[in-house]
């Protein structure tokens, strides 16, 4: 019942592809975004910071309307060039580790977001919904596509095999030491095959991008709602994804760290914490958690392992089962007071890439009291609370792949 259609995408060149493709914007320091600027005029960076020919900040409709003049530049300058047949891509991903993505680059259906065959598991905030579907509406294209996941399938892995033979679109390495390949599949046999694959699927899954996968639902409902020869082929119908194996996906947990004891000091702190939990204290030894429901903890020099006293937690949905639920009912919010994960200013994430001891490091800079470390989140346990319609606490998982904008782009 999934639906996936072929597009006609436009990308760079294969000399620069390389040169055009950045992180999300909001990944850079601004120093980082400069210099890139400064020495690379085919950034993808030039397209989203257009206000940067001008040495000004722009915001709002005014930079929207610079984004789409600087996109339309890399067309008419050959910076970007549209494939004539609609295709899917086959798109791979070799981290410096030797971790291995591979996956289909499709648009996929906004009715399937709308009809909950495409599940979330976390929530947006609407301002930022409106902000990016306005953005969306003025570019008129994706840059980035919404991270899915499906269960694994050996029709689709025989053909993403298959394709994988052929002499790639492109091949490139960012510095980060990421080796990206893109294959077009043109066959309309072969395009078949992989839409009634996911045309037997009941649902699949949101891995990373909620936001922009949320903003082309709204952007989708304003375009039909206006146009009274609507018939569900417009562009517009569709947004951007890539869509991998759950096999594939790799799951970081985000820790935690807090800047004070909620006016607690550290003995009347680990007194409260006991009823909870079994505490143990391994002094200067690093801790880090390898089981669910266990957590490290950071604290005036010392490491501690917590084991939850299990007969005083109640687990009632598949959201009480996560890891960062947990600590936020038994911890963060009944003893440290910190009730809106989302916007209190006293609470910050590291993600799960990051070893313990940067959690421990952030404590002894006197930035932070206090860091709790966790097990990251499984497939299974964010498949069981998006199928229940329930929604993660922010910063609960951190997943990779991690993609890059400005390689694949779609119109609509």
């Amino acid at each position: 019942m999934a639906k996936i259609i072929p597009f006609k995408a436009v990308r760079p060149t294969r000399a620069i592809v390389g040169l055009v493709a950045a992180r999300p914007y909001q990944s850079y320091t601004v120093e980082e975004r400069e210099s890139r600027m400064d020495y690379n005029p085919y950034s993808f960076l030039h397209i989203v910071n257009p206000g940067y020919k001008y040495h000004q900040t722009i915001h709002g409709e005014a930079r929207y309307k610079l984004v789409r003049n600087r996109y339309l530049e890399f067309k008419e300058d050959g910076i970007f060039i549209q494939d004539e047949k609609p295709s899917l891509y086959v798109y791979k991903i070799v981290d410096r580790h030797g971790q291995k993505f591979n996956g289909i680059i499709a648009a996929t259906s906004a009715k399937d977001y709308d009809n909950n065959v495409i599940k979330k598991h976390e929530d947006t905030i609407a301002k930022r919904e409106q902000t990016f579907k306005s953005y969306l509406k003025t570019v008129g294209f994706n840059a980035e596509p919404v991270l899915l996941t499906y269960p694994d399938n050996k029709v689709i892995s025989s053909i993403i095999e298959q394709t994988q033979k052929n002499h790639a679109e492109f091949e490139f390495t960012m510095t980060y030491r990421d080796t990206h390949y893109l294959w077009k599949i043109e066959d309309e046999e072969a395009i078949n095959q992989i839409q009634n694959e996911f045309e037997k699927m009941k649902t699949i899954y949101i891995a990373d991008g909620h936001h922009r996968s949320s903003s082309s639902y709204l952007l989708y409902k304003d375009e039909k709602d206006k146009n009274p020869n609507h018939n569900g082929t417009e562009s517009y119908n569709f947004f951007m994804s890539y869509l991998i194996p759950e096999s594939d996906l790799v799951i970081h947990e985000f820790n935690r760290l807090v800047k004070d004891l909620n006016g607690l000091t550290k003995e009347a702190f680990l007194i409260r914490l006991d009823s909870a939990y079994r505490i143990e204290n391994r002094g200067n030894i690093p801790y880090t958690p390898s089981k669910p429901h266990h957590f490290s903890m950071y604290l005036d020099g010392d490491f501690y392992s917590l084991y939850l006293r299990k007969a005083r937690y109640k687990v009632n949905t598949a959201l009480d089962e996560l890891d960062a639920e947990l600590l936020y009912k038994t911890i963060l919010q009944p003893i440290l007071g910190i009730n809106d994960l989302r916007n209190d200013n006293r609470i910050e994430y590291v993600n799960g890439k990051h070893d313990i001891i940067t959690i421990k490091s952030s404590v002894d800079s006197g930035e932070f009291k206090i860091g709790f470390g966790m097990c990251p989140a499984t497939i299974k346990q964010i498949k069981n609370i998006a199928n229940e319609g329930l929604t993660m606490p922010p910063k609960s998982t951190y997943i990779l792949p991690k993609l890059r904008s400005g390689i694949i782009i779609y119109e609509f």
